[in-house]
């Protein structure tokens, strides 16, 4: 299992239930990576996406405590271990994990590499990932070299949990 995710200085992911930033350059990576693949997020996540819907061309799975939540052309589950059990009929390594950050930190001990993109601004926030790189489990195992989008600097990264 994978998780896709960018992050600022702080590791942070997002304020008031938005994205930080939208980088077009991101958003491709992120498309180009989940695109026919499983994707397991929350409820609010879903409720950021145009429309509330699902992502096209992806098999999505919503996570919610909410009994009644339905949502067309998704897998509604109501925990982790029902959202595991679903994901068993597929290949580990086309199933993403993409937010958010209780999702996130519920299914980090489930996923082997991270893709991480690091956007070298500090931004206000309230949501956070938790910083791989203060934990021994996991290594940057590679790193793009650094891109410009106007003024913000951001690196494609890498990182898998270690044998």
């Amino acid at each position: 299992m994978q998780c896709i995710v960018a992050v600022d200085k702080n590791w942070a992911i997002g304020y008031q239930n938005k994205l930080l930033v939208s980088i077009p350059a991101d958003m491709r990576f992120f498309r180009d990576e989940t695109t026919g693949k499983v994707v397991i997020m929350g409820r609010k996540t879903l409720e950021t996406f145009p429309g509330g819907q699902p992502l096209k061309n992806r098999t999505n799975i919503v996570i919610t405590r909410d009994p009644e939540f339905k949502v067309k052309d998704a897998i509604v589950v109501h925990s982790v271990e029902e959202a595991l059990e679903i994901t068993k009929k597929y290949r580990t390594d086309d199933i993403y994990v993409i937010g958010g950050d209780s999702v996130y930190r519920q299914f980090l001990p489930y996923c082997n590499i991270a893709h991480i993109t690091k956007i070298d601004y500090s931004y206000h926030a309230d949501t956070y990932f938790p910083k791989l790189d203060q934990m021994e489990e996991w290594v940057l195992a590679e790193e793009s070299d650094e891109h410009t989008y106007y003024d913000l600097a951001y690196t494609f990264c890498r990182y898998e949990r270690k044998k």
